[in-house]
């Protein structure tokens, strides 16, 4: 019987490792596999297991301007994030998919306003596209604190939160990233802005006596936040280079809706959405800026609710 295992895993040392190790785990019948088999399984690991050093682009810029990779600490933290992404594959696939369902959302409403397409990817790896709360209460696709969220216009109370409002979140990132610039006269300091408020990097830059976003040391958040943006930028944009497979299906569409201007009273949501031929679920995930199970509008606001369109 020894002889025939060992014939058997010899045989095998051809086949993929995952076929291997079905093959002689489902054939194997003791608790522990024997040398034998251990040795083989480490021949094939060494033979077929390989994990790449991945090369960092030679040129590189964000919303047109140019980054400095002949920098050393540039082109080292630009690895850490074209490494840390690139080979985090489940959360880097689950991108590519919501980034087809969003970035056409996105995209008319930073051109619209004179903003870098490049910065569709701040809200990505803000958010991942989803409707996240950050320890700090930081909410929606743009990550906006109530506070920020007021003053850039966004209307937040307990019935109607516009942090969750896709299309309104991005027009009130539009007004921060562009008051960042009239400030900075960059893009890449207004995009560190975001993240570390507006007045944030200019006290970096008078202490450091720096002008630039590349020069600054900065605490680890904001210092990884450019390289971060970058390195989604380049993988996105190159996802089969760095072995990203996708099919057309395997994206999340667009969502096919129509619109109803409502100005009054909606005592139960459920019953309106039933009344819109969806289902509850499907008006609360197409209109996730509602967030009570009824809309009272005293002020008798027009809203414009989305109706999922199947």
């Amino acid at each position: 019987m020894k002889t025939g295992k060992i014939y058997l895993v010899s045989g095998l040392i051809g086949l993929s490792s995952a076929a291997l190790v079905l093959a002689l785990f489902g054939f194997v019948k003791e608790e522990k596999p024997t040398k034998v088999e251990n040795d083989a399984y480490r021949e094939v690991i060494n033979e077929k297991y390989r994990i790449f050093a991945l090369p960092v682009p030679e040129k590189l810029d964000f919303a047109g301007e140019n980054v400095p990779l002949e920098d050393w600490d540039v082109v080292e933290k630009m690895d850490r994030e074209m490494l840390v992404n690139a080979y985090w594959h489940s959360n880097t696939l689950l991108s590519i998919k919501r980034a087809k369902r969003w970035f056409p959302v996105i995209e008319p409403i930073l051109k619209a306003n004179g903003v870098p397409d490049d910065f569709k990817y701040l809200a990505l790896i803000e958010s991942g596209f989803t409707n996240v709360v950050s320890p700090a209460g930081a909410s929606g696709f743009w990550q906006f604190l109530e506070s920020t969220g007021k003053e850039f216009g966004l209307q937040i109370n307990d019935e109607v939160d516009e942090r969750y409002h896709v299309e309104k979140s991005t027009q009130a990132a539009c007004e921060y990233l562009k008051k960042g610039y009239s400030q900075y006269q960059s893009w890449a300091l207004s995009a560190a802005s975001y993240n570390m408020g507006l007045a944030g990097p200019v006290k970096q830059l008078e202490k450091q006596r720096q002008d630039n976003y590349w020069d600054l040391l900065l605490n680890d958040e904001t210092s990884r936040y450019l390289y971060r943006i970058l390195a989604l930028k380049e993988i996105l944009n190159n996802a089969d280079k760095y072995g990203f497979v996708l099919r057309p299906s395997d994206l999340y569409e667009p969502f096919n809706y129509k619109t109803v201007t409502v100005d009054s009273t909606i005592e139960s949501l459920a019953d309106f959405a039933l009344e819109n031929n969806v289902t509850y679920k499907e008006l609360k995930l197409y209109n996730p800026w509602m967030r009570q199970s009824s809309l009272k509008n005293k002020e008798k606001k027009a809203y414009e609710i989305k109706i999922p369109v199947h």
